[in-house]
């Protein structure tokens, strides 16, 4: 199908290697696999609070970013890009104060315009369950707008699939990496606006390209239906 071969040259395109400058050195990064996911959620208990669940998509790529920030011995990436996950990985990550403060440096939350306080839950299984950063704001919080650029810093084409109350979903990408994400009363019943733009863009960039084939195909249709003259 026409689509499926532009997608599939777009993403060929779209992938390169990290070069290695000093140390430690970015490791090669896997972005087409399964993509990092976010949950953001608001805290009941506590509503001056949003809670952010970050779960890496690959385990190899657990391993890229504790090359990345010298958690794990270079050779665990080859030059060819070929990486060796291990089981310990997640757990040399995990407790990490570099894993933390990457967390909190990549991921970022904004209430009324004012930064909130985050701070990294020690994750018992990284792997599987990820980490969550509680974020203290100066009031209840209602709107947030949340920032996420965990990975496309090695790689922009990494994405991330986030999720908020209600099955509100967004995308972050390294050229998106901000949404604002309803939280309070009323927050069920509607997509983050950002989410909704995005999703409208993204549909209507699909229907322009359908209808510049469409145009294609009938214009060459028309040629060959003209009768050459001598």
């Amino acid at each position: 199908m026409p689509f499926r071969g532009l997608a599939n040259g777009l993403a060929c395109a779209a992938a390169f290697a990290v070069v290695a400058l000093g140390a430690p050195a970015p490791a090669a990064a896997h972005p087409f696999g399964d993509p990092q996911t976010v949950a953001i959620t608001s805290d009941p208990a506590r509503p001056d609070v949003v809670r952010v669940n970050w779960k890496v998509g690959g385990l190899d790529d657990l391993t890229v970013l504790g090359v990345s920030l010298g958690l794990l011995p270079r050779e665990r990436v080859l030059l060819d890009g070929a990486v060796f996950y291990q089981d310990s990985d997640a757990a040399a990550l995990g407790p990490s104060p570099q894993f933390a403060a990457y967390l909190l440096e990549q991921v970022t939350v904004a209430s009324d315009g004012r930064p909130c306080t985050g701070v990294v839950t020690p994750p018992d299984d990284l792997a599987w369950a990820g980490a969550s950063i509680d974020y203290t704001c100066s009031g209840p919080v209602s709107v947030v707008s949340v920032a996420v650029g965990t990975l496309t810093d090695l790689d922009p084409a990494y994405r991330t699939l986030a999720t908020g109350p209600g099955g509100a979903r967004a995308i972050y990408t390294a050229d998106a990496s901000v949404h604002e994400w309803t939280l309070g009363a009323g927050g069920d019943a509607r997509l983050g606006r950002s989410a909704a733009l995005q999703i409208a863009a993204v549909a209507g960039g699909l229907l322009s390209a359908a209808v510049a084939v469409l145009l294609v195909l009938r214009h060459r249709r028309r040629r060959a239906a003209i009768p050459l003259t001598t």
